[in-house]
């Protein structure tokens, strides 16, 4: 492993982005010629059902020579979503307010409901006539 296992390991310099369950890390690192390169890693956390979690991970390497084309493209997609759709998140499950359509139902109560037909907006079908 020698220095080459050093070097992987050691981060020149980091930022952490925290998106809700994704936290994205951008790290510089050193190559074994000692040169400089990107890590991207997305890391989701993920419950499971006894309540435990775990964690998913990603990562992309970006290499000086790509610094160029990947910028122009990753700036042209950015801009055509902003320009396209605007800055406003759209989908309300992002929203750090949002709340199931039942839970909302509770207000500021700490009381549990079971949500029914009638909570989530359900009619009733009779499939008799079928």
């Amino acid at each position: 492993m020698g220095d080459y296992g050093t070097l992987e390991k050691e981060e020149i310099f980091s930022k952490v982005l925290r998106a809700g369950r994704r936290t994205y890390f951008f790290d510089v690192r050193a190559t074994k010629a000692g040169d400089y390169y990107i890590t991207i890693t997305e890391s989701k956390k993920f419950t499971n059902d006894d309540g435990s979690f775990h964690y998913k991970k990603h990562k992309i390497y970006l290499y000086k020579e790509d610094f160029t084309g990947f910028t122009e493209i990753l700036n042209e997609m950015t801009n055509y979503v902003i320009n396209e759709k605007g800055q406003e998140v759209i989908s309300e499950r992002h929203q750090k307010d949002y709340q199931k359509p039942y839970e909302a139902l509770l207000g500021d109560s700490n009381e549990k409901v079971i949500p029914t037909e009638s909570t989530l907006g359900f009619t009733d079908v009779s499939f008799e006539d079928i």
